[in-house]
């Protein structure tokens, strides 16, 4: 977490040493360079601390997992827990293999001087890896709901010494219909009055609420920057280019920038397949991130673009929640989302800890008609861009693309794929 200049002050004036942290966690901060709270970490932290229950509320990108992380280190490490044994003592449920993956990177990064093991459970790799490092033994579980089912339905671990319990996006749970797993792992941990929970989500509707209630203990709810859905640290514009325009703008767009580091959304995977070849075809040094991608080449995809290998990243919204990349300089919407949230989840990825960015929209043909949605949600109308269709790039096609196995209908049917 850097102290870079903003136009919007995000790290606070609390210090993380006033917290009186275990020498091993303070070692851990200071290796990472975390000196000042942001606001979601000053106003959770004195309470998880001390053992309270407590529901945040705040964007992503705004240090919510250093938050949880320096709670659950602190519970595992004092007198009064019950000490290392075979059974994880903290849990951290996640919606998505990309979250859960970067809350284990930042635990091993915060947490290296703490003996603490913490170990993944997702789906999609190591089904058998995963399964035998957690049957040897694991301080903080962090994964997605169906592995960390599967694997508790096997008997690999138990529920039954968890100390602190974390579910973090809540909201994106909901969406992604794991609502009933979350009961089910909750209905097999020791009761609210007996571990401590802590749960975070970028948006608070009822049903996150009621999720509180049922399954925390007098849980405080703490909300940071709740009457503004958008940072006015993104610069927000839209353009409205005829479908056969999109193409050509967005490279236009692109040459126009200087050393940017891009994610460019987009609604299918086919879409983004085709804009990501054209692309390259082009000259950009892009690579395209979807659903379809196998688990271990996006991993390997996320972390050039982290790196920056890669300078421009193609979408589909499997990107759009929980991943922190540092210098995302500008965000693209080549389609708008159908969701007006999500418009709000994508837009996130720039303008991270303190950073400026950039948010371009396209409002095309297909996809114009949601901007109206878009623009109630986030309370602002889009500044409208101007763009001269005449001066707009003519097009180095991409070759034809290769065929692989995994182009294939799955079940033998002929049918089109689903996104």
């Amino acid at each position: 977490m850097s102290e870079k200049p903003s136009t919007e002050q995000v790290l606070t004036d609390i210090r993380f040493d006033t917290f009186e942290l275990d020498e091993r966690i303070a070692r851990g901060l200071a290796d990472a360079g975390f000196e000042r709270c942001t606001p979601i970490q000053a106003k959770t932290l004195p309470l998880a601390l001390n053992g309270r229950d407590v529901a945040g509320q705040a964007r992503t990108g705004t240090g919510k997992t250093a938050a949880f992380l320096l709670a659950i280190f602190r519970r595992l490490l004092s007198a009064e827990s019950r000490g290392p044994g075979p059974n994880p003592r903290a849990i951290c449920v996640a919606p998505t293999r990309e979250l859960a993956i970067q809350i284990h990177r930042d635990a091993e990064l915060l947490g290296k001087h703490t003996g603490l093991r913490a170990l993944l459970a997702y789906g999609g790799v190591d089904y058998a890896k995963q399964r035998d490092r957690i049957a040897d033994g694991v301080d903080i579980l962090i994964g997605t709901p169906g592995r960390l089912i599967d694997y508790l339905k096997q008997d690999i671990y138990s529920l039954k010494y968890i100390e602190v319990a974390v579910l973090d996006e809540a909201d994106r749970m909901f969406d992604l219909g794991f609502i009933t797993d979350i009961r089910f792992l909750f209905r097999r941990m020791p009761p609210v009055n007996e571990r401590q929970t802590l749960m975070f989500s970028a948006t608070f509707p009822l049903k996150v609420t009621e999720l509180a209630y049922e399954h925390m203990n007098d849980a405080e709810t703490i909300r940071i920057e709740e009457d503004q859905v958008t940072t006015d640290r993104v610069t927000q514009v839209v353009y409205y280019p005829a479908n056969r325009e999109k193409l050509p703008l967005l490279v236009k767009l692109l040459r126009d920038m200087q050393d940017e580091h891009v994610m460019v959304f987009i609604n299918t995977r086919h879409a983004a397949d085709r804009v990501a070849r054209t692309l390259k075809a082009n000259g950009f040094n892009a690579a395209m991130l979807a659903g379809n991608v196998p688990q271990d080449k996006r991993q390997k995809l996320l972390k050039r673009f982290h790196d920056g290998d890669i300078d421009v990243m193609v979408a589909t919204d499997v990107a759009a929640r929980g991943l922190h990349i540092p210098d995302v300089s500008h965000v693209v919407n080549y389609d708008l989302p159908q969701d007006a949230a999500d418009y709000v989840h994508r837009i996130g990825r720039t303008a991270r800890l303190g950073a400026t960015g950039d948010a371009i929209s396209f409002a095309c043909e297909d996809y114009a008609f949601y901007l109206p949605e878009i623009e109630k949600f986030i309370e602002m109308e889009l500044p409208v861009l101007p763009h001269d269709p005449d001066e707009l790039p003519a097009l180095t096609r991409p070759p034809p693309r290769k065929k692989s196995a995994g182009d294939r209908p799955r079940g033998g049917g002929g049918g089109r794929r689903r996104r």
